[in-house]
């Protein structure tokens, strides 16, 4: 069996990361087209940085909580393939102990707006600071930004058809491609789980639903998943 996992901000937001879509989330506190795109980078490299190394160093101070731990422990334990794909950017689900696919990049790590090297990146990232391959001063976090292609699209695709179960947990259901993966799995045949604070805006199109904070209802599930619970949808 094959279980296909997406998470989104709201498994970090127990660990003390900010989400962007709640009521007090990321973007009632910025505009997002100043710090979050390839525009407001070109014209003010040095706003996008300090929103970025504030963003880095909050992670950094930040621990993995039960959650995270618990899905390392499904992807170790589980007598099947487990794959996580994270829209988050923080580092929390590595330290927890699994391995992610970053399709929204991640703030450990820099590239190069002009030659798209990339390296790990400093806590403090600077516009100056040269692109270790070019030379050039583009430095720039290795965050996809509104209006900026997804990565590993093709391998999460290839996951998504694959898959026997589709589990999205902590995720708003508004970002697109992320929103239409549970379209994409129910087509190919899979059942499909919501584990989320709240119902999200997509809900009625899972099968089932766990609703709860992720540091509770995510270990509940990964208990019942290593059981052998057989999935109700």
């Amino acid at each position: 069996m094959k279980i296909v996992i997406l998470t989104g901000a709201g498994v970090s937001a127990e660990s003390g990361l900010g989400t962007f879509r709640d009521k007090d989330g990321l973007w009632t506190k910025y505009d997002l087209a100043e710090v979050a795109t390839p525009e407001g980078f070109a014209r003010d490299p040095v706003k996008v940085h300090d929103f970025y190394n504030a963003r880095r160093a909050n992670a950094a101070e930040a621990d993995p909580n039960p959650a995270h731990y618990a899905l390392a422990r499904l992807a170790s334990q589980f007598a099947g393939e487990v794959v996580l794909i994270t829209q988050n950017v923080d580092d929390l689900h590595e330290r927890a102990g699994q391995d992610a696919i970053h399709m929204h990049g991640a703030l450990t790590r820099a590239k190069c707006a002009i030659c798209d090297a990339r390296w790990q990146a400093p806590l403090q990232m600077s516009a100056a600071a040269p692109c270790p391959t070019c030379s050039e001063p583009a430095t720039r976090p290795d965050i996809v930004w509104f209006g900026e292609i997804p990565e590993f699209m093709d391998e999460i695709d290839m996951h998504l058809t694959t898959t026997d179960l589709f589990v999205a947990i902590g995720t708003s259901g508004q970002v697109y491609p992320a929103a239409g993966f549970v379209a994409e799995a129910a087509r190919a045949g899979a059942a499909t789980l919501e584990i989320n604070l709240e119902p999200s805006d997509i809900s009625g199109l899972f099968d089932a639903r766990r609703i709860g904070p992720a540091s509770e209802a995510v270990p509940a599930w990964v208990d019942d998943v290593l059981k052998g619970v057989k999935f109700q949808g």
